[in-house]
């Protein structure tokens, strides 16, 4: 039985650290499963691993793709899942690592397939929400989608926006699409959840952000500055840098504002990892107990290897 190794959890957790360790155990390597990681022109602002990191176990969709690039969690499955069965050719246990709850769920359950929306309904739709607010977003989803209206998170533009893509460029609701049925994979999945007490955590999101704002997030956001309005540009780190540079914020406000939205983001993520039953949660201090889990009850090794 081949393994698929995911290790999930909150930004600024040690993911990383983690997933390199774990793969130079296993002499195998890694596929990361972050949204925004994948872009080349997004480094500082999302944590990329660095080059040492990167030279020490060979990496898998970090800074491949550009953010002029339209790319979503059903291309990315394709691409994972042909890349994963190729690379099962060669080795019996892989890691995935990433904080992006939905390229995760796209390995493990799949996504549906839903169209492929034009850039024009996109940019238009976007537009729009720009010059209505947020209430005019809503109450358009509730007027064309009402199922989903009912089940979304009605503060997430983003999420609204792409429902409204989906239902204007397919002429149905996006409601229509979403069956969530679980595909058949051909290898097991093991999730492996990272945490850490809450005020440590916090405190290394706090400190990763300064670290950002000393190795250049503020001359990286305003290199990207005419790509602002596009989705992969919607995060945190880069949204409120854009502020600061059109003079809505100081840089000291703009940090603070990084952080505290970074935690909330870290939260979010912690909330979206704890829905899966079989996830079991370590701190990342606990390498040992780890290693002990995965062999008893999943790897074969010879004992060599451990």
């Amino acid at each position: 039985m081949k393994n698929l190794i995911i290790i999930g959890g909150p930004t600024a957790v040690g993911k990383t650290e983690i997933a390199i360790w774990l793969a130079k155990k296993l002499g195998t390597q890694i596929i990361s499963a972050d949204s925004r990681q994948i872009y080349k022109e997004m480094k500082i602002g999302v944590a990329r691993p660095s080059d040492q990191e990167l030279n020490e176990v060979k990496h898998h969709f970090i800074a491949t793709k550009s953010v002029t690039e339209y790319y979503n969690a059903s291309k990315y499955e394709y691409e994972a899942l042909e890349l994963i069965n190729r690379l099962f050719e060669s080795y019996d246990n892989l890691i995935v690592v990433g904080g992006s709850g939905l390229y995760i769920d796209a390995i493990i359950r799949g996504i549906d397939d839903i169209p492929t929306v034009l850039p024009s309904i996109r940019h238009q739709l976007a537009l729009w929400y720009r010059q209505e607010g947020l209430e005019k977003l809503q109450n358009l989803v509730k007027l064309l989608d009402p199922m989903y209206y009912d089940q979304a998170d009605l503060k997430n533009p983003m999420r609204l926006l792409k429902a409204l893509e989906v239902t204007i460029q397919a002429n149905q609701p996006y409601s229509s699409f979403l069956h969530g049925q679980k595909k058949k994979r051909p290898f097991r999945t093991i999730i492996i959840g990272l945490d850490r007490p809450r005020e440590e955590l916090y405190e290394r999101i706090n400190n990763r952000v300064l670290k950002m704002i000393d190795h250049g997030l503020v001359e990286e956001v305003s290199q990207l500055k005419p790509y602002r309005e596009l989705t992969a540009l919607k995060t945190v780190g880069y949204k409120e840098i854009f502020d600061y540079l059109d003079g809505k914020l100081t840089l000291e406000q703009a940090i603070d504002l990084i952080q505290r939205n970074t935690r909330k983001y870290a939260r979010r993520q912690l909330s979206w990892f704890r829905r899966y039953r079989d996830i079991v949660w370590f701190d990342p201090k606990e390498k040992d107990q780890l290693w002990n889990y995965l062999t008893e009850n999943f790897l074969n090794l010879d004992k060599t290897q451990t």
